[in-house]
Order: C-alpha cells, then structure tokens, then sequence
C-alpha cells in the first residue's frame, strides 16, 4: 500500500540511512559522559532493538502502518511508517505505553538466515511492498529478526538477545516529522517517529539537559534575538537577510581572514554570481552536479546560464586570461564569493544549510614541486583561523579519498595518486591525527577535511584544502617554465572558514551570543544616567568611533538599573555607565561581562584599552 498524506503537518526531509549529527554536550564536560554511538557497541543492540519494538508497537496500535526503514542514529533511532494518518502526539504516548508492555513481555529476539525466494515470500504474505524493495538491495545473506514468533523484519543487526535486556526509563519517543520515500520528492510521504535510547536512565536524563542547552544555544534563536539575520517568505527560504548588526559581525570575520591572507600573498579577485552552462560543462560540474544547481537561465543549454554553484572555474578564467609564467607561481587568487545551491527545502536548517552563502574561497596555481609547501602553509593557515575562533580544543582531520569503485570521479588513476599522495605526506610532516574518509572526496580531487566539534559535540566540517590535477588538465592550463617548455600547474582550492553563513551559525552556538569583544557588532554601550549626560555620551562616543571602536549610546528614558539588563541581555561585551561624577572627571564606569565591575576609569585609558584588547583578541 503506497499511501499519500497531502495534509502531513510538518517538514519533509530526504530520507537517509546514515547517522544524523544530533548528539548535544553539557557545558561541564567532567559531567556525566554519554557514549557516542560509534564507540558504544551496546548502544548499537539498544537502539537496533528499540527500534523494532517501536515499529512492533505501531503496527498493534495502527494495522494499516507499514513499515520501511528503522536504523540507529546518533542519540537514538527512527522509523519511517506509511500510514493513512498523520501521527499525533497522543499517538507517540501510546506508542510508547504499547512498547513498555512488549519490553515488559520478555520475547526473545531471533536472527534468522533466509534465501531471496523465501524472504520475497514472506514479505508478499504480510502485504508490505516497501520491504520488497529494500530487499532488492540487500545481498545474500538475508538477515531477519524476529520479536518472539509475532514480528520481524529484514536487519543486519545487531540487536540484544531478548526485549527485557531495554530499559523502557531509558526509551524516550521525541518526536515526528515527514520524510519522502528513498528521499525522492515525486514518491510516497512517510511518517518518520524519532526517539532516543540509552543504558540507562540517568543519561536520557542528561541527554535531555543537553537539548535543552541545544534550544537555548540554537543561533536562529539567539540569532533573531541579537538582530543578526533574518529569513523572508517573500524572498525565499535559505536565503538570509543580514541586519546592520548581522553584516558587522561577516565584515569583521571577513577583514580577519583578509588579513591573514595578504600576510601570505593572496590576491583578491571578484566574480559574477552567473555563468555559461558551457563552462560548467568543462569544468564537469554540470554533468555530476547538475541537480544542485539552481534552474538553467535560457532556451538552450548553448546559450544557457546558471547561477553559480562554486568559484573555481571563474578563478581558472582569470589565471588562463594571460600565459604565465614560472616566475609568477605559486598564484594564490582569493575571493569572498557567493554561491548558490538547490538544496531540498526539507534540508535547510537556519544558517547551517541554505541556498545562498558565502565562500572564503581560494585556488592556488603552484608548479609540482611547490605543490607541498603551498599545501603546508595552507593548512597551518587554517589553523591559525581555528585557533584564533577557539574552535582548537577538539578538532580532528579527514583525509576525504575517492572511492575506486564509484564512478562519480574524473580523472585518471596517476593524477588521483599523486593528489592523496601530497595530502599524505602533509599529515605525515605535521604529525596529525587524521583518519581516512574513503568516498568523501570531491568529484576533481581529494581534500584534506578539518573536522570541530562545537560546545553542542555536534561534528561541523569547517576548513577544507583540495588537490586538484583534474581542472588543470580540463581547462588547458599552462605555465612557461623556467627551460622555456610548457607544463601544467597543480591546483589547490582551499577555504578555511567553508561556508561564512555556517561558520556564523556555528559560533552563534558556540558563544551562546556572547561574542569575543573583538568579534562583537558592538563592543561598548554607553549608558548615560541621565538627560544631562547625554550629550557628553554622545562625544564619547564620537571620539571611540573614531579610533575604530564599535559603539552605540542607548539614549532611552530608562532607568539605569534598566538600561544595564537590556545590555547584558543583548550581550555587549563593555558597558559604560556615565554620572554626573563621570561627566566630572572625564571618566567611565566600567563593567564588562567578562571581568565585572571595574570601576571609574578615565575615558583616554579605556579607549587604549579598547584598542589593545579588540587588536589582540582579548578581553577589556
């Protein structure tokens, strides 16, 4: 039975099968540890388990369910039901209450082996089609298991050994949101139940806390309530609006990297947000990443134009618009470049997945023998940038290699080797704890990925750099060399801070807000106690401008107890209260979230101050 439900009251996702990023941290690490799925085999059998006595449970409750895919995710699990009607809250706790009893009945959980025939078998006597076809997919042999002699399904496992070694205190039902069948927009709209499952009681309780941390961290949140950025229906979803405040806080993240990189020779350069599809074309971004491009512009796919998905076949055009010369490489062309991407409505999530962002994007032009120092002092650029964000406590690196059995890849065997073999030899240098992630490479090249884990543990990918021989050789470059022949130069796309939108998002969390004096839109709040400060609050803050400093006057009627809450809620890092002695002796009051009151200073020493802290990314 292949139902639709045109009325399902929530989003709707692509399905995946994969784990989801979802785990939530305590503040406090020394509180109680929560094992990662990964690590934790137990959990593993936990959640397989549990979620098999979830889709049990629905199908007593709701006859006509039917079940497709239930795997174990990070923090818990979900199952994806076809069911005529939409799941309520009410039904989740009597889904629950059903699953306690099944817990409660001790049946035993039976792995049995079965050929392709018998499974089909099987599966067309209970009338459920979706199983027919995950069971095209499965290679022999065919797993199932069984819940006592009353339920099963197809599963590799693991799972435990009877529905009494759950806890049901530890089982928790969270909530229900829509999915498409095998993630295809045009196929059935299922019901997808996530839950989560743990050992024990006591860590669902902490898992619980953490989410709740996770609610009050959630930078769309913080985000609106800072006035940062906001969304438009009028516009269109994932495309975000910055606010003045929102567009300080890019620039100043911007004008950091922009400084680092003239520091190592990087030349701006800026391109249009459209393009020839024929230049797609060559670059094979059109055949392998057509769905993710925005619609065609044009009748026909030769005069055709896209918007632009990625920077580095324009950064090729520049480079290739005049024969260079060894002298002139390594040519390091940098842009802050907007792209745009299609991604599915279900995917977006605020800041951290939209149709619109900002790259700090990079293509270095080296010759093969500049290719590892180039590569090196990419890297130890990208961890100065991880480490000034504070993002260095838990990072680690992923070697992203194709995967020699897809076909997704361009290029020739030699060219991929000598690519993973530049990246190997930087970790080898550098000592780096790394780990392989075999598949994950781009379709043109392999990247060396910089994986963190933000104040929430959720795994962010923020630096990349990638080795490229594949677009030299598609685009025709060139160099002269130095015995006058004409060579190929290697490519590195390189972007420490990713996407700008989502390392925005991902700092919103990580601070809570409460930006860095340095990185706050404002750093300092005058707060005049009364109409005849004002105008001497105003020179102040004409004279704090003027050396560069961020500042605003709040020249409301509040009170001063008022004015100095609506500072701290709006998190500024340096408020400034200014009296009648103040105004006296051409000082400030000074308190700082960081350090508390530091009492009356003289307006020339804040200001140095100021100064010093905001150049050195510290603290007033």
């Amino acid at each position: 039975m292949n139902m639709r439900s045109p009325k399902l009251p929530f989003v709707l996702a692509k399905q995946t099968n994969s784990p989801m990023s979802v785990s939530i941290s305590p503040e406090q690490p020394e509180k109680i540890y929560l094992p990662r799925s990964s690590e934790s085999k137990e959990l593993q059998k936990i959640r397989h388990t549990a979620s098999h006595v979830m889709a049990m449970a629905v199908q007593k409750l709701f006859p006509q369910a039917q079940v497709t895919i239930g795997p174990w995710i990070e923090n818990g699990f979900y199952y994806d039901f076809d069911n005529p009607e939409p799941f309520t809250e009410k039904d989740l706790k009597a889904i629950q209450k059903e699953m306690v009893k099944i817990i409660n009945r001790k049946l035993p959980v039976i792995r049995e082996e079965i050929n392709r025939e018998e499974a089909t078998n099987r599966i067309k006597e209970i009338n459920e089609p979706y199983k027919l076809e995950i069971l095209e997919g499965i290679t022999e042999p065919i797993t199932i298991y069984h819940l006592g002699q009353e339920w099963w399904d197809l599963c590799a496992g693991p799972h435990l050994e009877n529905t009494s070694d759950l806890n049901p205190k530890a089982i928790e039902l969270e909530s229900v949101a829509g999915a498409y069948w095998r993630g295809d927009e045009t196929k059935a709209q299922l019901q997808r139940i996530y839950a989560t499952a743990w050992e024990t009681p006591e860590q669902l309780a902490e898992y619980k806390r953490r989410k709740e941390e996770a609610l009050r961290r959630d930078h769309r949140k913080l985000g609106k309530e800072l006035g940062l950025f906001i969304f438009s229906d009028e516009v269109g979803p994932g495309l975000p609006l910055w606010t003045p405040k929102g567009t300080v806080l890019r620039s100043t993240l911007e004008n950091f990297l922009q400084q680092e990189q003239v520091k190592g020779g990087y030349l701006p350069v800026v391109t249009p947000h459209i393009g020839r599809v024929e230049l797609f074309k060559i670059s094979g971004h059109w055949q392998k990443y057509k769905e993710d491009l925005f619609p065609m512009m044009g009748e026909t796919e030769d005069e055709g134009f896209v918007l632009k998905a990625m920077n580095c076949p324009f950064h090729v055009q520049i480079y290739k618009s005049e024969l260079r010369s060894y002298r002139e490489l390594p040519m390091r062309l940098a842009e802050f470049g907007t792209v745009y991407r299609y991604e599915q409505s279900g995917e977006l999530g605020g800041l951290t997945r939209v149709r619109g962002f900002t790259q700090d994007d990079a293509h270095l032009f080296v010759t093969p023998e500049q290719l590892d120092s180039e590569f090196l002092k990419v890297v130890d650029l990208i961890f100065s940038v991880i480490k000034r964000l504070k993002l260095d406590n838990n990072f680690k690196a992923r070697l992203s290699f194709r995967d020699q059995t897809s076909d997704k890849y361009i290029g020739s065997d030699e060219a991929w080797e000598k690519a993973q073999g530049a990246i190997r030899r930087a970790v080898e240098k550098l000592g780096m704890a790394h780990f392989e992630g075999i598949g994950e490479a781009a379709f043109y090249g392999p990247k060396l990925d910089f994986i963190v884990r933000d104040a929430l543990d959720r795994e962010w990918q923020l630096g990349t750099v990638q080795v490229d021989y594949n677009l030299p050789e598609r685009f025709d470059l060139e160099y002269v060399a130095d015995d006058g022949t004409r060579k190929r130069p290697v490519m590195i796309h390189r972007a420490p801070f990713g996407s700008l939108e989502r390392l925005i998002g991902i700092l919103i969390e990580e601070y809570a807000g409460d930006f860095p004096l340095w990185l706050a839109p404002v750093q300092v709040r005058l707060l005049p106690v009364g109409d005849a400060q004002r105008d001497f609050t105003v020179e102040v803050a004409s004279i704090m401008r003027s050396h560069g400093i961020r500042v605003e006057a709040d020249n409301s009627n509040e009170r001063l107890g008022k004015l100095i809450r609506n500072a701290e809620k709006d998190k500024i890092p340096v408020m400034a209260v200014v009296g009648a002695k103040e105004v006296e002796a051409n000082s400030l009051s000074i308190r700082t979230r960081a350090s508390g009151e530091l009492g009356s200073i003289p307006i020339t020493e804040v200001i140095e101050k100021l100064i010093d802290a905001i150049a050195n990314y510290g603290n007033f």
